[in-house]
């Protein structure tokens, strides 16, 4: 077994990292020994200086401090990896400085925004009802895209109002609006069988091929809706989440509480939205209030 795959099993066996986050570092790893392979050094064999020219060569290119901040990350922990297995003497990146970069808030779309998004699908057609119920989820729970195109059919209690989400952290259980309970139903119940080509397909939404929906034809679905709807914020995978918190905080929900239905275990990632809320209050306020 090569280092890199040693270090995905790693991630996945020992630390129980998320599938995003070990795609993201194994990304940042591959390429770093893209870059190795290129000037026939081995990963094994790399100096402080390979890595300090590497991040060079980043900036050079105009890599983002946030982009070059979590390329070193990736690397100081493969690199840790590589270390408790033996495998080198030292951490060649251990004592890599990197630009301290402000944590940029989230985009977020407004709860008006949402509506114009939700109003998008054709809900004459199979697929515009398959859409909603989609975009009702994701925006009523708050789960990740790599969460919802992974939802089984058993995930759901349409009498509860509830779903059940699973990944490798463990599972969650995250209200649902009574609007996206009444999508879903009637997904399930006058969509999802047409579209099916094998009944025995546990997934909950399909493409219309009958299989399980990407992630990528997912989010081509939300940019079509987006142009539509004339949004000219730029969607991300994470836009619905980050909006799902944002709407919830600024509507009087607690902190842990949103916590829990995002299911972060670092209270810090949750405690980034407060700040997307306070800058929402603060412009209503200057924007509003006759003496600002």
């Amino acid at each position: 077994m090569d280092h890199i795959s040693g270090y995905q099993t790693y991630l996945i066996d020992e630390k129980h990292a998320s599938d995003n986050t070990v795609l993201s570092y194994l990304r940042d790893v591959r390429q770093f020994a893209s870059y190795l392979s290129d000037l026939g050094v081995a990963p094994e064999d790399v100096s402080v200086q390979n890595v300090s020219d590497y991040v060079a060569l980043l900036k050079e290119k105009g890599k983002s401090s946030a982009t070059i901040a979590r390329a070193v990350a990736s690397l100081r922990g493969f690199y840790s990896y590589l270390s408790v297995m033996d495998i080198i003497d030292r951490n060649p990146v251990e004592h890599i400085l990197i630009e301290h970069t402000r944590r940029e808030l989230p985009q977020i779309l407004t709860e008006h925004e949402i509506d114009r998004l939700l109003s998008q699908p054709d809900l004459s057609t199979p697929k515009g009802l398959r859409d909603k119920a989609m975009i009702e989820v994701l925006y009523a729970s708050g789960i990740r895209v790599s969460e919802l195109i992974s939802l089984n059919v058993d995930d759901i209690d349409l009498q509860g109002e509830t779903l059940r989400c699973t990944n490798r952290g463990g599972a969650r259980v995250v209200p649902l609006y009574h609007g996206a309970v009444v999508a879903l139903r009637e997904y399930l119940s006058n969509v999802r069988p047409l579209l099916l080509n094998d009944r025995s397909t546990a997934a909950l939404f399909v493409n219309m091929s009958g299989e399980r929906m990407s992630r990528q034809g997912f989010w081509k679905i939300i940019k079509t809706y987006q142009a539509s709807a004339g949004i000219r914020k730029e969607i991300t995978p994470h836009t619905l989440r980050h909006s799902f918190a944002a709407h919830l905080l600024s509507n009087g929900a607690d902190l842990r509480s949103v916590q829990e239905m995002l299911g972060h275990s670092d209270p810090s990632s949750t405690h980034l939205y407060t700040k997307l809320v306070k800058q929402d209050l603060k412009s209503v306020y200057r924007n509003s209030h006759p003496k600002a």
